[in-house]
């Protein structure tokens, strides 16, 4: 994983809140890329599996010749040597049920996997992609739509908080993992990037509050991993409602961009 990755980190905080620490170990590729892809560098140590220098090497393994995008997360097999995935939407979830017989928490209980599954689209579509997208919108007016669908999505779960700890109430679900990563960005990358709106994280009378609980939950290398102080220094604000109008920026099987 990256932890400059919003979601390698929410493959590590999955992994992590449901106690599978000792069945799926973990190894950090540097935060820096170069034209060879993420690289296991001093700042983050070696790999401790196979000793690679790059991830690439991992693909190389599991298919050689891959001609895809070098992405992370990624889950390993130590007894098939190959990488079993790299599709980042589907690891928190697989991590939280193929792995359920070793965890000591469940975050994708049977009762509530339909809502979990529609509500991380949902956060997934309005948010966790739509920063993104705001940040890279090429016209004013597909700049301006997509700035306002997520704020509209952060009034609506600020509105869903209301009155209750978790997305779902008192329990603990993956979508908590899922939505958590935003706002803990959102001050310090997301917003002075993409300039979504004048409104800060901590104008939200429910998010807020939401976002400093989580940072305290599950073991503390993973609370509230904040941008890296080198991501932020270079990124340039935006003001709200200014389109930089730039053009916008392509799954070993499943894998996607990060």
């Amino acid at each position: 994983m990256s932890y400059t990755c919003p979601w390698a980190q929410r493959a590590a905080i999955v992994r992590d809140l449901a106690g599978l620490r000792d069945v799926v170990s973990l190894s950090h590729v540097d935060d820096e890329r170069d034209v060879r892809g993420w690289a296991f560098r001093e700042r983050r140590g070696p790999d401790p599996v196979n000793g690679f220098t790059l991830l690439a090497e991992a693909y190389e393994a599991t298919e050689p010749g891959y001609p895809g995008h070098i992405s992370v997360p990624v889950l390993w097999d130590r007894r098939t040597n190959r990488i079993v995935s790299n599709y980042f939407p589907d690891i928190p979830v697989d991590l939280g049920t193929q792995f359920a017989e070793w965890a000591t928490a469940d975050l994708f209980p049977e009762d509530l996997r339909d809502d979990i599954e529609t509500l991380d689209e949902e956060i997934a579509r309005d948010l966790s992609q739509g920063v993104h997208l705001v940040a890279r919108a090429s016209a004013q007016e597909d700049y301006e739509v997509l700035r306002r669908r997520v704020l509209a999505a952060l009034d609506r779960f600020d509105a869903r908080l209301a009155g209750r700890r978790y997305l779902f109430g008192d329990r603990l679900t993956e979508s908590d993992v899922q939505l958590w990563v935003v706002p803990a960005r959102y001050d310090l990358l997301h917003n002075p990037r993409a300039g979504i709106g004048e409104r800060p994280l901590t104008a939200y009378p429910n998010l807020w509050p939401y976002a400093r609980d989580l940072s305290q939950v599950g073991p503390r290398e993973h609370r509230l991993r904040r941008v890296p102080a080198h991501r932020r220094a270079r990124v340039p604000r935006r003001r709200a409602g200014a389109c930089r109008c730039r053009a916008a920026r392509g799954r070993l099987g499943r894998s996607a961009r990060p």
